[in-house]
C-alpha cells in the first residue's frame, strides 16, 4: 500500500478513538493499542517528513514554545451574558423580546453555563485554523498552539459542514482531573491550584504547548456564528456541532415556553453538584437565528440571550477588620478583612462592603460574625451580620474622615454613595491607578510595564503621570529592583509600541470619569481628534448618541483642568494617536448624511451587516430600534411585527432592499 495513504488511514483512526474516548466517552481500544498505533504513525511522519501534517493527531502532544500570544481581531464580536437571579427577571426580559418582535411564539434553548475560559475558534475547509481567547470580546490572544493540544477539540470535522465558521466555547477542567493536578503538586510538596477555572484559563497562556498538553482540558461548545451557516435554530447549531465531531453537551434541552424553561432550571439548581465540571447557572436563548437577529444587541450584550445565576454559596466567618482602599478616581472602597474561609472553591479573605451607607444598614462591627457569599459567584460580598454571635464590647462602627494614604479631607456629593478623596494630583493611590489603568490591556496595551512597576516608577521619582512613561530610559529603569538589562528593554520597546494605538483606546486610557470603552468609541467617532473633543459644549455632547449630561459634565471638567490639557499635549509630542485613522473608501459618499435607517428583516442580495456598512459607508447612521427619529425602516423578509406596527404609527417610510440600492445610485 501507498505509505502516504497509511499514514493518512492512520490518522482517521486515530482521530476517531480521540473521539470515541473524548467526546463519546465509549473507548473502543484500550490505552496501551492506542499508545502503539500513535507510536506507529510518529515513526512514519518522522520518516516521511514529506507528509507532514500540522492537523494530524501526532501534533497534540504539543511542544511549542510561544513567548508573545499575539493579539488578534475576532472575526465576529464576542459579547458578554446579561445576568438574571430570579425566574421574575426572565420574565420581564420574555416581556422586553415581545415589545420587539410582538406577539409572536417564541422557542428557547436552555444550555448550562459552564465555568470555564471563553474561547473562539476558527474552521476553514473542515481544518482547525486558529483558536483566540475571548480578551475584550474585539480581539483577543492566539492561543491555536496551545488549544491544538486539547484532545476533545477536532483538528478535523466530520460530516458536511460550512466553508467557514467560529465556534464558542469554554475550556473547562473537570473536576477529577483537577484534584489528581493537585494531588501531584501536593506530593511535591507544591502549593496547590485554587480553583479548577482558574487553572484552565491560566493553562492557555502557558508558553509551552507541551505542559498544556499534560493537563486534563476539556473544550464544552454552544455556539456557531458565520455566513452562510445553513442553520436557522440554536438548538439545530448544538446538533450539527455534534456531528461536525465537537463535544457538544447533551443537557440543553428546547423549551417551548418559560414554565419548561424554568422546569429546566429547577431541575439543575439540584443535580449540578452531580456534573464532573463546574457550573453556575443556565443560558437561556432565542431559539431562531432569524428572531436573534431582530432582536440585534446592545452595546456590551445580545437581546436574545440571559443567563440565570444559580443562587451563591454562603458562608460564616469572622471579620478582624476593616481598611479603606483608594481607587484612581479618588473613590473610597471599605473593604472586611476576614479570617481565612472556603467559598465556591477559593480561599476568601476579603469582601467589599462597598460604601457607609452599606456598613450602615449593616451595622457592621469589628469582630462580628458576618455571612459571605460571591455576588454572581464572582465578587465576594457580606450580605449579613450574624447579631447572636456579636460580643457584648463591640463598638459602633465611624466611617474614616480623611484620605488614608494622603489624609486630605474626604468629601462625598449629594445623590452619591462613595465618598472620595479630592486631592487628584497629589494623592499617591489615585496618581498610581490612572498610569495602571492608562497601560492596561483595554487602554494603551503596553508590554513590560505592569501594576507593580508602576507603584516601582512612582515610589522611585520617575513617574508623575501617564505622560513621563514616554521619556523613561533603560539607564533610569535598570536600577530598579527585579530589574535587569531585558525587562527594561522591554518597558521602553512596550511604551513606543503604544504610539500605534488608535484614538479611541487613547481616549478611554486618560480616564476620564464615567467614559469607558464604549463612550470613548462613540467620542472619538463623533469626534474624529482629540481638540475638537476639547472644545465641545455641554449640550454638543449630550447631542452625540448615547451620552447623557453626566457623562457631558465630567468630559467637560476634565478639559477644564489646566494639569490635564498640558499632559495630553505631552502625550501629542510623543506621537501618541490623538486623532481618528479613518480607512479610505474609494466608494464612500454623503449622499444618506443626517438620515437614521433601522434595519429588519432577511435580504435577498445582501446580508444585514453589509447594508449596516453601506449606510454608514455613505453618511447615514444605523438605529438599533425605531422611534420619531428614525428616517426610513429598510426591510426584507419576516420583518419583526412590533416593528411594523410601530412604523405605520409612526408614519415612517419602509423601504426595500431595491429602493434602498436606488437611494446610492441616484
Amino acid at each position: 500500500m501507498d505509505i502516504q495513504q497509511i499514514i493518512q488511514d492512520l490518522r482517521e483512526e486515530l482521530n476517531q478513538h480521540n473521539h470515541n474516548y473524548y467526546v463519546l466517552d465509549k473507548p473502543t481500544i484500550s490505552d496501551f493499542e492506542f499508545d502503539q498505533k500513535l507510536k506507529q504513525l510518529q515513526e512514519l511522519e518522522s520518516q516521511h517528513p514529506e507528509f507532514f501534517d500540522e492537523n494530524s493527531p501526532s501534533q497534540r502532544v504539543g511542544g511549542t514554545i510561544t513567548k508573545n500570544f499575539q493579539t488578534v481581531a475576532h472575526d465576529y464580536r464576542m459579547y458578554s451574558l446579561d445576568n438574571s437571579y430570579s425566574k421574575e427577571d426572565l420574565i420581564d426580559w420574555e416581556n422586553r423580546i415581545q415589545k420587539v418582535l410582538g406577539n409572536v411564539a417564541l422557542q428557547y434553548t436552555c444550555e448550562l453555563k459552564y465555568d470555564g475560559a471563553s474561547i473562539s475558534i476558527t474552521y476553514e475547509n473542515g481544518k482547525l485554523k486558529r483558536a483566540v481567547t475571548r480578551g475584550d470580546g474585539l480581539q483577543g490572544d492566539d492561543v491555536t498552539n496551545n488549544i491544538k493540544t486539547i484532545k476533545s477539540i477536532p483538528l478535523k470535522l466530520k460530516g458536511s459542514y460550512p466553508a467557514r465558521f467560529d465556534i464558542r466555547g469554554e475550556i473547562i477542567l473537570p473536576f477529577e482531573g483537577f484534584e489528581k493536578m493537585n494531588q501531584d503538586l501536593i506530593e511535591i510538596g507544591e502549593t496547590p491550584y485554587s480553583n479548577p477555572r482558574n487553572t484552565a484559563s491560566g493553562s492557555l497562556k502557558l508558553q509551552d504547548s507541551s505542559e498544556v498538553a499534560k493537563r486534563p482540558l476539556e473544550c464544552l461548545l454552544y455556539f456557531i456564528v458565520g455566513n452562510n451557516l445553513a442553520i436557522d435554530f440554536q438548538f439545530e447549531g448544538l446538533a450539527s456541532a455534534r456531528s461536525w465531531g465537537f463535544k457538544v453537551p447533551n443537557e440543553a434541552k428546547l423549551a417551548n415556553n418559560l414554565d419548561e424553561v424554568f422546569q429546566f432550571i429547577d431541575y439543575w439548581d439540584t443535580h449540578r453538584h452531580k456534573l464532573p465540571y463546574e457550573t453556575d447557572g443556565v443560558v437561556v436563548k432565542v431559539n431562531s437565528f432569524q428572531q436573534q437577529d431582530e432582536l440585534g444587541y446592545t452595546a456590551k450584550s445580545p437581546r436574545w440571550a440571559m443567563a440565570y445565576k444559580f443562587k451563591s454559596e454562603q458562608v460564616a466567618t469572622k471579620l478582624n477588620s476593616i481598611s479603606y482602599q483608594v481607587g484612581r478616581t479618588g473613590s473610597i472602597t471599605p473593604v472586611a478583612n476576614l479570617v481565612p474561609v472556603q467559598l465556591a472553591g477559593t480561599i476568601v479573605k476579603r469582601a467589599s462592603l462597598h460604601n457607609a451607607d452599606q456598613m450602615e444598614k449593616l451595622d457592621i462591627r469589628i469582630g462580628d460574625t458576618v455571612f459571605v457569599e460571591k455576588g454572581g459567584e464572582i465578587i465576594p460580598k457580606i450580605i449579613a451580620v450574624d447579631l447572636s454571635q456579636r460580643p457584648s464590647n463591640s463598638e459602633v462602627t465611624k466611617y474614616i474622615t480623611h484620605c488614608p494614604e494622603c489624609q486630605t479631607k474626604l468629601v462625598r456629593t449629594d445623590g452619591e454613595a462613595n465618598h472620595y478623596c479630592p486631592n487628584f494630583y497629589g494623592c499617591p493611590p489615585q496618581i498610581i491607578g490612572r498610569i495602571q489603568h492608562f497601560i492596561s490591556r483595554k487602554a494603551m496595551d503596553i508590554e513590560g510595564l505592569g501594576g507593580e512597576t508602576v507603584a516601582l516608577l512612582y515610589n522611585n521619582g520617575l513617574v508623575q503621570n501617564y505622560a513621563d512613561l514616554y521619556e523613561l530610559t533603560v539607564e533610569q529603569i535598570l536600577p530598579l529592583e527585579r530589574m535587569a538589562q531585558k525587562s527594561a528593554e522591554n518597558l521602553v520597546n512596550g511604551v513606543e509600541k503604544s504610539r500605534e494605538i488608535p484614538f479611541e483606546r487613547v481616549l478611554y486610557a486618560l480616564g476620564i470619569r464615567f467614559v469607558g470603552e464604549t463612550v470613548a468609541k462613540k467620542l472619538a467617532k463623533h469626534y474624529k481628534n482629540i481638540d475638537a473633543l476639547r472644545q465641545a459644549s455641554v449640550m454638543d455632547l449630550i447631542l452625540v448618541d448615547e451620552i447623557g449630561e453626566k457623562i457631558a459634565q465630567s468630559v467637560i471638567a476634565f478639559f477644564e483642568n489646566q494639569e490635564n490639557n498640558i499632559i495630553i499635549d505631552r502625550l501629542k509630542k510623543y506621537s501618541v494617536q490623538f486623532e481618528i485613522n479613518e480607512t479610505f473608501n474609494p466608494n464612500a459618499t454623503d449622499k444618506l448624511a443626517g438620515k437614521t435607517f433601522v434595519v429588519s428583516g432577511v435580504f435577498e442580495q445582501f446580508s444585514r451587516d453589509d447594508l449596516k456598512k453601506a449606510i454608514e459607508d455613505n453618511g447615514g447612521k444605523v438605529g438599533s430600534s425605531i422611534s420619531a427619529k428614525t428616517d426610513y425602516v429598510l426591510a426584507g423578509d419576516n420583518m419583526g411585527p412590533a416593528k411594523l406596527e410601530k412604523a405605520n404609527q409612526l408614519k415612517i417610510p419602509i423601504i426595500t432592499e431595491n429602493d434602498f440600492l436606488g437611494m446610492l445610485t441616484n
